[in-house]
């Protein structure tokens, strides 16, 4: 099995310099966008890299600036500065009509670009889509001292279950998500979508994802439901649910 090619490109005002890994294959592209503080090269991201391999098809992921390999604070960033990495990326190497799929973040971030592409994606996958997360999963369930740290401080320094460094929730990255809120109306991305939720996930809880099933009202959404999962999906098991998941929407593409 070949290596993917590795790329580095800047983009925006600011110049930003985002970090590429993209595989040479059939498309449509399959693209892959990680989530709050992941990189591509985590769990999932490799497992689709492997059946990209395996499968011939064209895969590219690329870390957000700010994240992994590419350059930036995180503390920096905010949902659109995510979404114009992620555009910038997409329109770079992917080509036309991609199958997009998002984690958690990743999730939000691709509805957002599908809003945003000059054509409709071939097929999402989107797994725990965290969907307004900074709103919904974030400041809604913040505590009074919790949001008047961000509010008076700009930065609440949240403890994480995944890393032994506290993740910086910044005021700029709370407001500026308000400009990127979808749960509020009908979703359309124009092309089929199929969810993979763990329901026992104590991030992104099962019911945020059915409710991004109702809104996406005008699509063919597919949902699949593992009772045990967790946030991370990355037993074989689930990395398998996954695999499965992206090659039949890759395939109707």
């Amino acid at each position: 099995m070949t290596d993917p090619i590795s790329d580095r490109f800047s983009h925006g005002s600011p110049p930003r310099e985002i970090a590429v890994l993209r595989r040479e294959g059939q498309g449509p592209c399959v693209v892959w966008l990680g989530g709050f503080l992941s990189e591509m090269t985590a769990t999932k991201a490799s497992a689709l890299d492997v059946w990209a391999a395996k499968t011939g098809r064209a895969f590219l992921r690329f870390d957000y600036s700010g994240h992994g390999a590419s350059g930036g604070a995180f503390r920096d960033g905010t949902i659109g500065d995510w979404l114009e990495d992620a555009l910038a990326a997409i329109a770079r190497h992917a080509g036309e009509a991609p199958v997009l799929v998002g984690s958690s973040m990743g999730g939000w971030i691709a509805l957002l670009a599908a809003r945003k592409m000059p054509r409709p994606p071939s097929g999402l996958v989107l797994i725990a889509p965290a969907a307004d997360f900074t709103e919904t999963l974030m400041w809604e369930r913040f505590p009074d001292a919790q949001r008047r740290a961000i509010l008076e401080d700009g930065v609440y320094e949240r403890p994480s279950e995944y890393s032994p460094d506290p993740t910086p929730i910044t005021r700029r990255l709370i407001e500026e998500g308000r400009n990127h809120l979808l749960l509020g109306g009908p979703v359309r991305t124009g092309c089929p979508v199929h969810i993979v939720q763990g329901m026992a996930d104590p991030d992104v809880p099962w019911e945020h994802a059915l409710k991004l099933v109702e809104r996406l009202a005008e699509d063919d959404v597919t949902t699949t439901l593992i009772k045990d999962g967790d946030h991370r999906l990355s037993r074989p098991e689930d990395l398998a649910r996954i695999v499965e998941a992206v090659d039949g929407v890759a395939e109707r593409g």
